[in-house]
């Protein structure tokens, strides 16, 4: 068992919550092992350095194994206890599991590294900690129950003490503060900190986000008011949307009772690295840095606020950041106030963008909206609005047991669906926590060949209305056995039908004058469109009908209903789009007959092209 010293306790987030607040989870793990000796060396009590975004990241976009990376990073903190952050019954991913894929979970990451498990659940719903607490314990590791810390007319100080009764009764060895947006002031803090202390035995450990400038503050209160541990990143890694710094908290605290032992010279040495290595990562900065206060109105956690910056500039929509703060507030109220923190976070933050983006409140609700109001999730504290319910879920009834309740034992059926793409369980759990996005990552590791995301910005057109060239610009071609060389080294302005090129033969410049007659865009399967409706940058046509099936915002087809020749009424769901992490069921706008399809399952679309045609 992981011993609380007398004196303070600290656990560091440069691994996980720093750059997921920062740097949109997006920090590799070569750059993260060769500082691991320095941070196996300083004495934290531990390192927060898996669970959260970074096991969805490591498959999406690094292409790094989450469980290879657990495994490296135990390898370099021998004496550091690992911890990870575990959203209860949704584990890692965006849905309740059985109870089977709890425990194995659990199991498999207590194997292959972790020490510490912070559960938690976004309703705070104590129903859907208590197996995957049970599990912890069950393999002797570190139980740390978290509360989800919010503010709302619903959310009180007795509400809280509670809660946190609740978890010690569960047999957790501590008890988070998990305040993820960074609501807490520091005589809030003294108040709950002192109530907490008077009410359970257990020691206390405070996760704070600096996102309103009040986490020092709050952290100095929470210490002298009783707090055991407290949350803070490496310097480089702290601030805006992140943590307090943790050589700024070691300084403050020195030569007081609470003095943590540990070694400023050795901090900043690890501060050095990261400050350089932050620099590689410039491409995934938040445009939402700093102190920013409307926190207490929106409560945007830190670890999604970065993320949502970079979501909306995919959807050239970042001048939206300030509609889409304003309406996350309504979105809560009417979903009956949960706090904002994985997948609830996600859930009203993705409903707030859709409301903006499509101008219309509701007019597009994605499957873990509708999920989320029938119960599947939990039971929030407040009242859900009606209207809305109705909106999203017809005469349905919600539920009222424990969601998981409903699920059969699922781990076979998800090992037997996956077959051998699967190396390993811990395969069949990534396959079980993100299916689409885990079988591309089995299928790139089996050819060997992975496709991380770039570090750099990909480079822009020479101005906005270029469109890709839709032929090469250097060749070799042969006649009649004779083989010339062929580059095109630019072109002139168009004049009338008639466009001047400049090409290289065997080395030699000409000017040749091209008339087009007619353009043609292959299709993926085969076929060919006219270019004048094909999609900017894309092999798709321009949605031009009303009877086009688009998507409502940029993302990726997870699933197609249909097929050439289908019959379908309006408002059947015909294809699922996955954007913001979450699923889009899309609609067929009219009845009729699919004529054509022009995109497959996996495919990035954006909302202007043709995916489905009805005739």
């Amino acid at each position: 068992m992981i011993q609380t010293p007398r004196k303070l306790a600290i656990t560091e987030l440069a691994l996980r919550d720093g750059h997921q607040s920062l740097l949109a989870t997006r920090m590799r793990l070569d750059d993260m092992l060769p500082i691991c000796e320095k941070l196996d060396a300083v004495g934290y009590w531990s390192i927060e350095a898996w669970g959260g975004a970074t096991f969805d990241t490591c498959l999406r976009y690094l292409k790094e194994g989450p469980w290879v990376r657990l495994r490296e990073l135990k390898k370099a903190l021998p004496n550091t206890p690992i911890q990870m952050l575990l959203r209860g019954q949704n584990l890692l991913g965006y849905r309740h599991y059985a109870d089977d894929v709890v425990r194995k979970f659990v199991d498999m990451a207590s194997a292959n590294g972790v020490d510490v498990f912070r559960v938690f659940d976004a309703l705070n719903d104590i129903r859907n900690v208590r197996v995957a607490i049970q599990q912890v314990k069950e393999n002797g590791k570190h139980a740390e129950g978290a509360i989800s810390y919010t503010t709302s007319p619903v959310h009180t100080l007795e509400y809280f003490i509670d809660l946190a009764k609740s978890f010690e009764d569960l047999g957790c060895d501590t008890i988070a503060i998990k305040d993820m947006a960074g609501l807490l002031t520091p005589t809030e803090t003294r108040e709950l900190v002192t109530r907490l202390k008077e009410t359970v035995n257990i020691p206390l450990h405070l996760h704070i986000h600096a996102t309103a400038g009040l986490a020092e503050l709050v952290q100095w209160e929470a210490v002298h008011a009783g707090c055991d541990i407290i949350d803070t990143a490496i310097s480089p890694l702290a601030g805006g949307t992140s943590h307090a710094p943790t050589e700024g908290m070691v300084a403050a605290f020195s030569g007081t009772e609470f003095d943590t032992g540990l070694d400023l010279i050795l901090l900043q040495e690890i501060a050095a690295y990261f400050r350089n290595i932050r620099k590689k990562y410039k491409r995934f900065e938040s445009d939402v840095t700093g102190v920013d206060t409307r926190v207490f109105i929106n409560q945007i956690p830190g670890g999604m606020i970065s993320n949502l910056a970079i979501q909306l500039r995919e959807q050239n929509a970042s001048d939206r950041m300030d509609e889409v703060l304003d309406e996350i507030p309504k979105v809560r109220k009417d979903f009956g106030y949960p706090p904002l923190v994985t997948p609830t976070s996600q859930i009203v933050g993705t409903q707030a963008v859709l409301n903006v983006v499509s101008g219309k409140k509701y007019k597009v609700i994605t499957n873990e909206t509708k999920s989320y109001l029938k119960g599947l999730y939990g039971q929030p504290l407040g009242e859900i609005n009606d209207e809305v319910r109705k909106l999203a879920l017809g005469d349905e009834e919600s539920i009222t047991v424990r969601p998981a309740d409903l699920l059969t034992n699922e781990l076979d059926a998800l090992t037997r669906e996956v077959g051998d793409r699967a190396d390993s369980l811990e395969d069949v759990l990534s396959y079980a926590m993100f299916p689409t996005i885990a079988l591309e990552f089995f299928e790139e590791r089996a050819s060997g060949n992975f496709k991380p995301e770039p570090l750099e910005e990909p480079a822009a057109p020479v101005s906005p209305q270029e469109t890709p060239m839709l032929a090469p610009t250097e060749f070799n071609i042969t006649i009649h056995g004779e083989q010339y060389h062929i580059k095109i080294e630019g072109t002139g302005h168009q004049s009338g039908e008639l466009r001047p090129f400049y090409v290289k033969v065997d080395n030699i410049l000409e000017e040749v004058s091209v008339e087009t007659l007619t353009e043609i865009v292959p299709t993926l399967d085969g076929r060919s469109i006219d270019a004048n409706r094909a999609s900017k940058g894309s092999k798709r046509p321009k949605a031009r009908k009303d009877s086009d099936v688009t998507s409502p915002m940029p993302g990726r087809i997870v699933a197609i209903h249909v097929q050439e020749g289908t019959h379908v009424t309006a408002g059947d769901t015909i294809l699922v789009v996955e954007a913001m992490k979450m699923e889009n069921p899309v609609h067929a706008p009219v009845s009729g007959t699919v004529k054509a399809i022009y995109a497959k399952e996996g495919d990035n679309v954006n909302p202007d092209e043709c995916l489905i045609e009805i005739e």
